[in-house]
């Protein structure tokens, strides 16, 4: 395989911006994630909402439970009064000085989010999804309007596979399952087509289930997956898998690693025009996330090739 002086520059660049990466794994998220897992997780067991979900907005929603507003509140997933007959705290958000719930302990935050999602008919059809299916849950809460950030969903979804937060969903063949104290009746992935917004479900007689971001195709890698086994899998030149997906050579594929099985698009879909960058992110990892080639990101963004995005950045995606 043959790569042009351009092509050598943007894989030291994606070499040195995984490196960074590793070295750079927000230490807030990471202290929040050891302290709250365990409450997400049994959230889960009572009421089937995935601990993935439950802690990726945790996170992106308290920040890592060191904003102002989640300490002086204890509300760790920013739901406003509402019907809301307990104390309350006043925050600006779409608009100034709005009002929300305050609790006394984070775990009554935590018990009250559960509790709001499955009591309202808006959320109803999100129970239905698989107990590991984060990335329909994600795009289910955008489109029933938890949110009003049009690219929410990719949020807990990068956040959710940039920690590894899929490791603690109850799911078959998780280390936190448990047939005797969670009952997962919700196995049919049909039912979730119409939910996902720009990703939606494709069927594929392969191993692997094949899913689509910004109309491109991909699979989640398995347990012991590695990229040939997937490029034979759909008849694909390992060389060019590796190319789908920015690589330059062979790397560990990690379970919850996302591999696109087409060509990335040139810009993110209409919805999505811009992406904030977060501690830990790298320009790879934002183009897997939104389908986007990153060549392409290097180049809207006037970034050089031996360089990576400053935590803060707006990035154009399109």
């Amino acid at each position: 395989m043959k790569f042009t002086f351009k092509a050598k520059i943007l894989f030291i660049a994606l070499s040195f911006n995984a490196l960074v990466f590793s070295q750079n794994r927000n230490e807030a998220y990471i202290s929040y994630i050891n302290q709250y897992n365990q409450i997400a997780v049994k959230q889960q067991k009572e009421y089937g909402i995935p601990a993935s979900i439950t802690l990726a907005q945790g996170l992106l929603e308290s920040g890592a439970g060191v904003s102002s507003f989640a300490r002086e509140s204890n509300n760790h997933f920013g739901i406003k009064c509402n019907d809301w007959t307990g104390e309350k705290i006043y925050h600006d958000d779409d608009a100034k000085g709005e009002c929300f719930r305050k609790y006394t302990q984070v775990l009554d935050s935590y018990e009250d989010h559960s509790l709001f999602l499955k009591n309202r008919k808006r959320y109803l059809f999100l129970f239905e999804l698989s107990s590991t299916d984060y990335e329909g849950w994600a795009f289910g809460l955008k489109k029933a309007g938890y949110a009003t950030d049009p690219v929410y969903a990719y949020k807990l979804i990068s956040i959710i596979e940039d920690y590894d937060l899929h490791q603690y969903d109850l799911g078959k063949g998780n280390k936190n399952y448990d047939d005797n104290s969670y009952d997962n009746n919700s196995t049919v992935q049909n039912t979730v087509q119409a939910n996902r917004g720009s990703m939606g479900a494709v069927s594929a007689l392969v191993s692997h289930e094949l899913r689509k971001v910004n109309g491109v195709k991909f699979v989640t890698a398995l347990p012991n997956d590695n990229y040939k086994l997937i490029a034979d899998e759909f008849n694909i030149s390992f060389d060019r898998l590796l190319a789908f997906n920015d690589l330059i050579k062979d790397t560990s594929l990690q379970p919850g690693t996302r591999v696109f099985v087409a060509a990335k698009k040139n810009k993110a879909p209409k919805e999505c025009p811009t992406h904030r960058v977060f501690a830990g992110e790298s320009l790879h990892s934002i183009s897997q996330d939104y389908g986007v080639k990153v060549i392409k990101l290097y180049e809207l963004n006037n970034i050089p090739f031996n360089q990576g995005p400053a935590i803060g950045q707006m990035l154009k995606l399109r």
